[in-house]
C-alpha cells in the first residue's frame, strides 16, 4: 500500500488499530441490503472491512491524492468514490428504493460540528450514523441540562436524533496520534421528534442566541427575540440561564420569538 503523509489542513489522523476497527464493524451490525456511506475513508483501513458486505458502498473523500489511491485500490464494483467536500455534499441522491443511508466515518475534528449540522439537515434519508469524534464533542452531544457540557450542540442534536456513546479510543490508535482522546458515537434519527417544533429556523435561532453568552440570563441573551410576556406564556423564568433549559422548554420559548 502506498503510504500518504497525513495533511494538517485536512485534519487527517488515519485509524490504524485493528481492534478498534473490529469494534466499529461489530457495532454497525451490517445487513446485506444496506447502503453505506463512509466519510473520509483515508487509506481505507475501515473501508476494507465494509467491501463486499453491503449492497452499496460509497466513500466521500476530499484529498485528491487519496481519491486516486482509493480508485486504484478498489474497483467500481466494490465501491463508488466521490471526490467531494462532505460539508457541501448532497447525500440525498444516494438513498433509493426506500432504503435510507447508514453513514459512518472518522471525522476530521476541525469540521465535525458543522458536518453534523449539515448531515442533520438531510436526516430524512439517514437510517443511522456512527462516527469517531473528539471525546469532548461526544460528551457535549450526549449531555443533559444543568452540566457544563450541555449547550447548543446538545440541544440541536438531541432534537433530531438519539445519541448513544459506544466506547472511547486512545490517541495511539491513529497515525499521527491526535492530542485528544476520541469516542465512537451512534446517532439514530427520531422517527417522531421528542418535542414539537413548528418553526425549525426560529428554534435554531433561539438555541443559538440563548447559548451565545452562557453566564448571562435568558432575559439578556434573548433580548429582542422574546419579551417579558413571551417568557410568561412559555412558563419560563427569564432569570434562568440557557444551560438549565430542557429540550421541551426551548421548543416553548421558540414559539414566543417575535419578528
Amino acid at each position: 500500500m502506498t503510504l500518504f503523509q497525513p495533511r494538517k489542513r485536512f485534519g487527517q489522523h488515519f485509524l490504524r488499530e485493528r481492534g478498534v476497527i473490529e469494534r466499529i464493524l461489530h457495532a454497525l451490525n451490517l445487513q446485506a441490503d444496506d447502503i453505506v456511506v463512509e466519510i473520509g475513508p483515508g487509506r481505507g483501513a475501515l473501508t476494507r472491512g465494509l467491501v463486499g458486505r453491503v449492497a452499496e458502498l460509497h466513500v466521500v473523500e476530499l484529498d485528491r491524492d487519496l481519491v486516486e489511491f482509493l480508485r486504484r485500490e478498489f474497483s467500481p464494483s466494490q465501491l463508488t468514490v466521490h471526490s467531494a467536500d462532505a460539508l457541501r455534499f448532497d447525500f440525498r441522491p444516494l438513498s433509493h428504493d426506500q432504503r435510507r443511508l447508514r453513514i459512518i466515518g472518522n471525522l476530521p475534528y476541525n469540521i465535525s460540528t458543522p458536518l453534523l449540522f449539515h448531515l442533520l439537515d438531510q436526516v430524512e434519508v439517514v437510517q443511522d450514523m456512527l462516527f469517531m469524534l473528539q471525546k469532548e464533542v461526544v460528551e457535549r452531544m450526549a449531555a443533559g441540562p444543568g452540566g457544563k457540557d450541555y449547550g447548543r450542540l446538545s440541544v440541536m442534536i438531541q432534537w433530531r436524533a438519539q445519541v448513544e456513546k459506544l466506547f472511547n479510543v486512545p490517541p495511539g490508535a491513529f497515525t499521527p496520534p491526535p492530542r485528544v482522546d476520541s469516542s465512537v458515537v451512534r446517532l439514530v434519527p427520531h422517527a417522531t421528534p421528542p418535542v414539537t417544533v413548528t418553526d425549525p429556523g426560529r428554534f435554531a435561532l433561539t438555541v443559538q442566541a440563548a447559548f451565545a453568552h452562557r453566564r448571562k440570563t435568558l432575559r439578556n441573551t434573548l433580548k429582542g427575540l422574546v419579551d417579558e410576556s413571551g417568557f410568561a406564556r412559555a412558563g419560563i423564568d427569564p432569570v434562568r440561564r440557557a444551560e438549565t433549559l430542557t429540550l421541551a422548554e426551548f421548543a416553548r420559548l421558540a414559539c414566543q420569538v417575535t419578528g
